[in-house]
């Protein structure tokens, strides 16, 4: 198998632009690029699938460049229904050096990174004219899917002109880095094209390109903030454990998908998953072979052991050998309760919104319903201190099987 041949079993290409493009990947070594604009100050699972594909190409031979959108990120390329929320050029800047450090450790350091901002910076507004939108034409731009959508709603000028803006990109990286193919994401198949036909136009040569279609989750949603779904790749922001029970909880129907797309993993590898899959669905090998891929790769293989454990531990019921940082981790979504000082586990129940009133605490207890930082409470008297508090400050109630509610001593 090619590797243009592999990309296509992956499901990874849909648009295609150069008619030797399969002869270049499989048996040259170029120079490509993908770019994003620094709207946040991490990238999201939706970005790593690209990044997977580049760093793959990048395990091909091909050299990658990364693109930081400092100018394009200044404007936002067009949504399909609403123009994007202006930033700070101060918050710009801080989300560039978040992003420029996750794709560094993503590529292990060998990727370049670059900043269209450092091409953009002092030219002209007029040589723009002159030497980039003298070669689009606006029926070019009109005859855009994108902004054929944006016409009955409005468009501002300067969400039509980004095309120009990206397309310039291109020129400029083909001329000063010898970047002859881009790589993106399907919605960007307009301004990539742009690209290419100014390089035509401008210099006469060929340029390359394939798009990936986008990855949606199992409703049909992008993964992205904007649709309100979005699992950041920086650990402060969502955790390997988060990460973890998404990746392992994803619909069988998707899950064979998403291996191809996110690991490493080789053919025969997924293959073998994929039959383990339809005949063992309930071991859930596929699941647990993309999480660990993928948190491994993000994060490290100690965070995903720890993602495991505290899976697991819950799982069980083990709260008893978590740490304070494994609570933090493993009920994120929860507000804690505070705690004043040593109370009755039953008063404690009650004043925790636990139970809604002393009779029906007692009930729970009564019933061995309560667990106390994974211990069964059966005594109506047992004293809440803060020595029998994991490091003398959380309190973990589990109320029934899977209900929990978090404790911090003030």
């Amino acid at each position: 198998m090619t590797l243009f041949e592999e990309l296509e079993w992956r499901g990874l290409v849909k648009d295609v632009a150069g008619a030797d493009i399969k002869d270049k990947l499989n048996n040259e070594k170029i120079t490509f690029y993908w770019g994003t604009d620094p709207t946040a100050d991490s990238l999201h699972l939706g970005h790593y699938s690209s990044l997977v594909t580049a760093k793959r190409l990048a395990k091909a031979g091909h050299h990658p460049i990364l693109l930081c959108g400092g100018a394009t990120g200044l404007i936002g390329d067009p949504r399909p229904t609403a123009e994007r929320e202006m930033i700070t050029k101060e918050q710009l800047a801080k989300n560039l050096e978040g992003i420029k450090k996750q794709v560094s450790d993503i590529f292990d350091g060998k990727a370049e990174v670059v900043n269209n901002y450092d091409w953009f910076k002092g030219y002209e507004y007029t040589d723009v004219l002159r030497d980039v939108g003298k070669y689009i034409t606006v029926n070019y731009m009109l005859d855009k899917d994108i902004i054929k959508r944006r016409l009955e709603t409005g468009i501002t000028f300067a969400e039509f002109a980004y095309m120009i803006i990206q397309g310039y990109d291109f020129l400029w990286l083909y001329e000063n880095k010898n970047c002859i193919m881009q790589v993106e994401g399907s919605d960007q198949w307009g301004n990539i094209t742009t690209g290419i036909d100014l390089i035509k136009k401008k210099l006469g040569k060929e340029a390359y390109a394939f798009t990936m279609p986008l990855v949606v989750d199992k409703y049909g949603n992008k993964f992205g903030k904007s649709e309100g779904n979005a699992l950041w790749l920086d650990e402060d922001k969502t955790s390997s454990y988060e990460l973890y029970q998404y990746l392992i909880n994803v619909d069988d129907e998707v899950v064979i998908d998403y291996l191809k797309i996110f690991t490493f993993l080789s053919v025969d590898e997924i293959k073998e998953l994929e039959k383990k899959n339809k005949e063992h669905p309930e071991l859930r090998e596929a699941h647990k072979a993309l999480a660990r891929e993928i948190i491994t790769d993000l994060h490290g293989e100690k965070s995903y052991e720890e993602a495991v454990k505290i899976s697991e531990s819950l799982f069980s019921g083990d709260i008893k050998s978590f740490t304070g940082k494994d609570i933090e981790v493993a009920f994120k979504g929860i507000e804690p309760f505070k705690i004043k000082g040593n109370m009755n586990v039953v008063e404690l129940l009650v004043d925790g919104g636990i139970c809604s009133s002393k009779r029906e605490a007692r009930e729970f207890i009564n019933n061995s319903s309560i667990t106390f930082n994974g211990d069964k409470i059966t005594d109506l008297d047992f004293q809440v201190t803060k020595d029998k508090c994991i490091d003398s400050k959380y309190v973990v109630i589990r109320r029934g099987k899977k209900k929990y509610f978090v404790g911090v001593y003030e």
